[in-house]
C-alpha cells in the first residue's frame, strides 16, 4: 500500500518519463507539443491518457455541460469514425454517456489495457509503448479531423 505522497510522486515521475521519451516527436503539422497534455484547440474536447494499478487509457473526452451540444461534438465524431480508426489502426469503444470520476457526464472514445501498473516500474515499457503510438495516431488524425469541428467551436 502506498501513501498518498508515494501515489503521487510514482504519478508524477512516469509522466515525465513518458513526456521526456516522447518529447523528440514532433506532431502531424512538424510543431513541438506537450504529449501528456495535449490541447486540442477545441474547448470541451479533451485528448486523455491515464494510469492506475489496473490498466492505462487513452481516449478522447467530450466535456461539454450542455447534453445538446455535446451531442453534437459526438455526432461530429461518429460522422469521422472511419478516419478515426483507420489511423489508429483499430476499434476503439464509443460511449455517448459516461460519467467519469467526478460525477460529471461525459461522452467518450477510448481503448485501455489491463494488466499494466503505473506503480509497477517494470511494467512501464509496456505503458509506454500502449500509449505513445495512439496519441501519435490521435495527433495525426485530429490535424485532418480538427477541421470538421471549426463550426461547432
Amino acid at each position: 500500500m502506498y501513501s498518498k505522497e508515494q501515489v503521487s510522486k510514482l504519478k508524477e515521475e512516469f509522466w515525465t518519463t513518458f513526456g521526456q521519451y516522447i518529447a523528440p516527436h514532433l506532431s502531424a503539422e512538424g510543431m513541438k507539443i506537450n504529449w501528456v497534455n495535449y490541447k486540442t484547440g477545441i474547448k470541451e474536447v479533451y485528448f486523455r491518457m491515464k494510469a492506475d494499478k489496473k490498466k492505462a487509457y487513452i481516449g478522447i473526452e467530450l466535456g461539454h455541460k450542455d447534453d445538446d451540444i455535446r451531442e453534437l461534438f459526438y455526432e461530429q465524431f461518429l460522422e469521422l469514425k472511419l478516419m478515426l480508426e483507420a489511423s489508429m489502426n483499430e476499434e476503439w469503444i464509443w460511449e455517448n454517456s459516461f460519467y467519469d470520476e467526478n460525477g460529471l457526464q461525459i461522452s467518450r472514445i477510448y481503448i485501455e489495457i489491463e494488466g499494466v501498473n503505473i506503480f509497477n516500474k517494470d511494467t512501464w515499457p509496456e505503458l509506454i509503448s500502449f500509449l505513445k503510438p495512439r496519441i501519435i495516431a490521435l495527433d495525426e488524425f485530429w490535424s485532418d479531423g480538427k477541421y470538421a469541428f471549426e463550426a461547432l467551436k
